[in-house]
């Protein structure tokens, strides 16, 4: 089959908008991914003379292949096994998958935080926040993307930035401090030292892993200190030979890449609150969601590359 170069072409330059509209609005790069493809056939098959603005009809095609995956991935997650949790996407300056995230407000756009409330919107309000408030187009434009009215495209972003503003995630602590702060945590983790760990741990501490039923884990969250210390120290002990921890930039914050011999085991996401303990603890392990993360590595050469 031969391979229309001038299309191609085309698509390649707007596929960092696509893939980031399509990443932010469904939560899984798997997703985004075949959405891509998708968007590609049907790219292929019209007649491109007579589409007037390339990036809109792109944009567009991805925004309704993405709604039409939402509904039915809604209904997929009411049977998984356990806590469901986006994919992770490593954003080390050496990938571009997600687009630009020069500023602050691109890097929250990604974040894991910020897409685990945008699960709690509906289908359209998440579109309509996405494509405002991650890539700017103005209200009408997005009631064009997504089929609607400029007033209910207003509406909708409305509503969904009510609801995102409502549930503020916890602050960002700074790159280095957060760094040294999970290094004890780490090491007390290892040590098996409960007491230590007690100590950086928020009273109300939330743990939430994500195995899919692929690996074990936690199906429903771990409350409080204790618990979690003792859940922590003990997954450790049972499944920690061998897996050596690495931090990365992962969704436009510092992470912890757990990375075992056969290849990443965990993808850990940590947050503090102003007096420096562990508030949330998010841990990505189903290994569907971590082979995006695997391809990631390879190709800028593996954790060692990260320069953490």
């Amino acid at each position: 089959m031969s391979v229309d170069v001038d299309g191609l072409e085309v698509f390649q330059q707007q596929r960092g908008r696509m893939f980031g509209i399509a990443y932010r609005i469904l939560g899984t790069a798997t997703d985004a991914e075949e959405v891509l493809q998708d968007a590609w056939l049907r790219w292929q098959a019209i007649d491109r003379s007579r589409v007037d603005d390339p990036a809109a009809y792109l944009a567009k095609t991805v925004t309704n292949l993405c709604l039409t995956r939402l509904t039915t991935a809604r209904a997929r997650r009411e049977t998984y096994v356990g806590e469901w949790l986006p994919e992770p996407v490593l954003t080390d300056p050496r990938l571009d998958d997600l687009g630009p995230l020069e500023v602050v407000a691109e890097r929250e756009s990604v974040s894991m935080a910020l897409l685990m409330l945008l699960e709690r919107l509906s289908p359209a309000e998440r579109a309509a926040y996405v494509l405002r408030e991650a890539f700017g187009y103005s209200h009408r434009e997005v009631a064009e993307l997504i089929g609607t009215t400029e007033a209910n495209a207003r509406q909708l972003h409305s509503r969904a930035r009510r609801r995102v503003a409502a549930e503020t995630p916890p602050r960002r602590v700074d790159p280095g401090r957060w760094r040294q702060l999970v290094e004890r945590f780490i090491a007390a983790a290892q040590l098996g030292d409960i007491a230590g760990l007690e100590a950086l741990l928020a009273e109300d501490v939330v743990s939430r892993a994500d195995g899919g039923g692929k690996v074990v884990a936690a199906r429903n969250p771990v409350i409080g200190r204790q618990k979690v210390a003792r859940y922590l120290i003990g997954a450790l002990e049972k499944f920690g030979a061998g897996v050596v921890p690495g931090f990365a930039e992962v969704n436009g914050e510092p992470a912890v890449v757990a990375v075992g011999p056969d290849g990443v085991r965990a993808v850990c996401f940590l947050r503090f609150d102003d007096q420096d303990r562990l508030v949330a603890l998010e841990l990505a392990m189903n290994p569907d969601k971590l082979s995006f993360t695997e391809r990631q590595l390879s190709r800028i050469g593996g954790l060692s590359s990260l320069g953490w």
